[in-house]
């Protein structure tokens, strides 16, 4: 039986994989696992209030108290979980993926996500069934639930997000900021903060219909957003998920600037201040080696994790670490908050520009990426291939070539019968070559 939990919370396509009954014992289980106030946000997707309604109701026959946001960014709820004291959170929101899925992440009351073992309880109890189906049963008359709105809920996000500036001494005045919000969740909230800061802001895709959020815009789709900051000829442009807890950038000129990039920028900066710490930035084996050699260079150390936010978070509270994110844009800045924030990263991100005087651009030129040979091999047996002698002489070949100048990477695929080889070296050629001959060891 597949795991109903996946790295980022219960997901499938709305009414068929994740149904109103998955959402309503979900929102059951809300209240008996983490507590009685449960606060609850989506996304904009058309099957965003079917689902709420479900959930919601599943939290009220618990006899819990549903704080319901409306449409806000993930990252908000987070932080209202904690603003509030709730006991935790749920999202409704399918995060970067096409408009006919959706999701449901919960928190817990210090706005983290749960780890493996809960959701693994919270799983089972689902699908035993539920309240209705424990021995005690659901609770009934005076000691059922009810629904209270959060009419304040963006405003506390944006201030939140402003102040983090403001305290730093730092405005936006004399920038023009180009942004896409994907029809998605952050078209009210990160529009707005961007003006109080003094930014002079163009938005596109900040309408929505249910059905198009994340479709051809957003942070998977810069297109949008180049063409916008060339009209614009803006010093800035700024991309977002569907739910906003990540962020892909775009140079003056066009050029994209992923997560390494603005890890470095914003790690280089931490440390310049005295606040990055221990003087380590946490991010997943999937980061460009061009990240790791600029952070060597500054004296930053680099911990690299399984790829998956959650395992970046989990390094980072093991060992109090302050900054960690992947190259697709998701950045956990813990003096922040506590999971993906797209508009706290953007937002920071250019304040460590504007404090080091520098352009955007060669704020960014601080990570020369490595050029990266990305070969997928279709096998019977994933283990199998990973486990021979060949490909392991192969894979020593290429590092022993490669050196302090490249890597090689091997990962077996979590959905197909593929096996991912993935080289970097400091021209194209090498890591071409060196790719095709693992590639080619496996496939023998």
């Amino acid at each position: 039986m597949t795991r109903m939990f996946g790295t980022d919370g219960v997901r499938g396509i709305a009414n068929k994989e994740l149904t109103n009954q998955i959402a309503y014992r979900l929102g059951q289980a809300a209240v008996v696992f983490l507590g009685k106030t449960i606060v609850v946000g989506k996304d904009t997707r058309l099957s965003g209030d079917m689902l709420e309604a479900a959930m919601v109701a599943g939290i009220e026959s618990a006899g819990g108290t549903a704080l319901l946001t409306g449409v806000i960014p993930t990252p908000a709820v987070a932080l209202l979980v904690r603003k509030l004291a709730a006991a935790g959170g749920a999202v409704i929101s399918a995060s970067h993926n096409p408009p006919e899925y959706n999701g449901i992440k919960l928190f817990d009351a210090k706005g983290f996500k749960l780890p493996d073992a809960l959701e693994d309880r919270i799983e089972d109890f689902v699908r035993a069934g539920g309240l209705e189906a424990t021995e005690e049963g659901a609770p009934i008359g005076s000691d059922l639930g009810f629904t209270v709105q959060l009419n304040d809920a963006a405003e506390i996000y944006i201030t939140h997000a402003v102040e983090s500036v403001r305290g730093q001494g730092i405005t936006f005045e004399g920038m023009t900021v180009a942004i896409d919000t994907g029809h998605g969740a952050s078209s009210e909230t990160s529009p707005e903060a961007l003006r109080r800061l003094g930014a002079d802001v163009h938005v596109i895709n900040d309408d929505y219909d249910g059905c198009d959020i994340n479709v051809e815009c957003g942070s998977t789709h810069l297109g949008p957003i180049r063409q916008l900051v060339a009209e614009r000829r803006a010093d800035i442009g700024i991309a977002h998920d569907g739910d906003a807890d990540r962020v892909m950038l775009v140079s003056p000129t066009g050029a994209e600037i992923d997560g390494d990039v603005i890890e470095a920028v914003c790690a280089l900066d931490m440390k310049e201040r005295g606040c990055l710490a221990n003087d380590t930035a946490v991010s997943t084996v999937m980061c460009n080696l061009g990240f790791v050699h600029a952070m060597r260079d500054a004296g930053i150390t680099v911990v690299q994790t399984k790829v998956g936010d959650r395992y970046v978070l989990e390094e980072m509270r093991e060992h109090g670490y302050s900054i960690g994110g992947e190259q697709s844009g998701h950045m956990i800045l813990l003096e922040h908050n506590s999971t993906g924030d797209g508009l706290m990263t953007a937002v920071q991100f250019i304040a460590a520009v504007k404090r080091s005087g520098r352009s955007v651009e060669e704020a960014a030129s601080v990570v020369q990426k490595f050029p990266q040979e990305l070969i997928n091999v279709r096998v019977e047996d994933k283990n199998a291939a990973l486990e021979s002698e060949a490909v392991k002489a192969a894979v020593r070949a290429a590092e022993e070539a490669l050196g302090d100048d490249g890597r090689v990477l091997l990962r077996p695929s979590g959905t197909e019968p593929v096996v991912r080889v993935m080289v970097e070296a400091k021209d194209d050629e090498s890591a071409k070559r060196h790719a095709e001959a693992i590639a080619n060891a496996i496939q023998a």
